[in-house]
């Protein structure tokens, strides 16, 4: 295009009459004139070498057009085409929305032909997970000068007073995260800045709040707000002083709940060492060769002997009863070997069980086996000496023997020797 055709073209001004001229142009090529086609309002005139110029150019187009007879077929579509652009550009601009999307409080305005909020987010590469939040939902129609707003996630391993637990937040710093959650801050620890930002990976923070605590100590009440970790770590916070064994009702290192109440024990005391027995261990064991009901002592036991260390305390005064605290052996127990006879005792001696053998032992022991004279030396029913009782063949103490076996005993003696060994009670056998 030479200088007076660029002069000419910015004659006509607008886009839009650029485009009238486009098409009236195209069909003054084809030779439409007066065809009873809808035509362009003809360009303005012009003059000089220009207008002489283009007037020639039009002349050999419609000769063209004479001797072509589809020119029309082939050049309507042109200035349709022509046209539906034209047009075109302006339903492109009027057909898109302009909406607001925030993601994590970055905000943008944008212009998209998305239909719902899903979409938008697809369009621009903005991936959402189960733990995010869209507002509004990610199917909501989109409209004209929306705004949407997207918060991501955060995972925060959170221990609260002791309590572990793992949660999601979109809370972007920690101040808001507590805020959020519902932790009371104010007095509490915190284990980091509140200030500190949640990244997408999340966070791992310790809180403890601020907890209310009494102490009773020293017959006084003292209560104190403390956001300790452990119960030893109140006390300090409360300037309680524990010297020597002093200790608390709660463990030192529990954790200290609101509204709990501690007593703190002044605790005093001493030791001291006491030997005790041990007793020792009787083994019995069966002799065929002893009459029933019959026992005799082959090793006799010994007590063992061990070394108790006790604590004598007195807690807030009150004594207390005492502990073991240590325990020594000095000397181990022996057993005791004990034989039991399994014999079974004759029921009759040929010449001696016609006599009155229980008027003898109710006179002699006032009828109790087991009974001792006043020296020691003589015992049970027959009042035998030990000595008298072995060589009858009885083993250990008459008056540990079965009334039975006594019996059959004083039936022998009474064959080798009488009723002498009973010079005042003898005389019962005959009546």
């Amino acid at each position: 295009m030479d200088r007076d055709e660029c002069r000419l073209w910015s004659r006509f001004g607008s886009d839009r009459t650029r485009r009238r001229y486009v098409v009236s142009h195209s069909y003054a090529e084809a030779g439409l004139y007066g065809s009873g086609l809808p035509l362009q309002r003809p360009a303005p005139a012009v003059g000089g070498r220009a207008a002489a110029r283009i007037a020639a150019r039009a002349e050999a187009r419609r000769r063209r057009a004479a001797e072509r007879p589809d020119a029309l077929a082939r050049l309507l579509p042109r200035a349709l085409v022509v046209a539906v652009l034209a047009g075109g550009t302006g339903a492109y601009v009027t057909g898109g929305k302009a909406v607001q999307l925030s993601v994590d409080g970055q905000v943008r305005t944008l212009h998209t032909y998305a239909g719902d909020v899903g979409e938008l987010l697809r369009r621009q590469g903005v991936r959402v997970g189960d733990h995010d939040i869209v507002a509004p939902g990610r199917h909501a129609e989109l409209h004209d000068g929306d705004s949407v707003a997207v918060r991501y996630g955060r995972p925060v391993s959170l221990t609260l007073d002791g309590r572990p637990k793992r949660l999601w937040t979109t809370a972007r710093t920690v101040d808001e995260a507590l805020g959020r959650l519902g932790v009371r801050a104010d007095g509490a620890y915190v284990s980091t800045s509140r200030s500190e930002p949640i990244g997408r990976r999340g966070l791992d923070l310790n809180v403890r709040t601020e907890r209310q605590l009494t102490f009773l100590v020293d017959g006084k009440e003292r209560t104190v707000q403390t956001n300790a970790a452990t119960i030893a770590e109140a006390v300090r916070d409360a300037g309680i002083r524990l010297s020597g064994e002093d200790t608390t009702s709660a463990a030192p290192d529990s954790f200290p709940r609101d509204g709990q109440t501690i007593s703190v024990m002044r605790i005093r005391g001493r030791e001291e060492t006491r030997e005790q027995p041990i007793p020792y261990e009787v083994v019995r064991r069966e002799d065929p060769r002893l009459f029933q009901g019959t026992t005799a002592v082959d090793s006799r036991g010994r007590n063992g002997v061990r070394r108790v260390t006790y604590a004598y305390r007195t807690i807030n005064g009150v004594r207390q009863k005492p502990e073991p605290i240590a325990e020594e052996l000095v000397r181990e127990p022996v057993q005791e070997i004990v034989r039991v006879g399994t014999k079974r005792l004759p029921e009759s001696v040929d010449g001696a069980d016609h006599l009155n053998w229980q008027a003898l032992g109710k006179c002699e022991a006032g009828g109790r086996p087991n009974a001792v004279d006043s020296s020691g030396t003589y015992g049970g029913l027959y009042q035998f000496d030990r000595r008298t009782w072995h060589a009858l063949g009885g083993s250990g103490r008459p008056q540990d023997a079965p009334a039975k076996e006594q019996t059959y005993r004083a039936k022998r003696l009474y064959i080798q020797r009488g009723a002498t060994p009973w010079p005042v009670c003898g005389r019962k056998l005959y009546r």
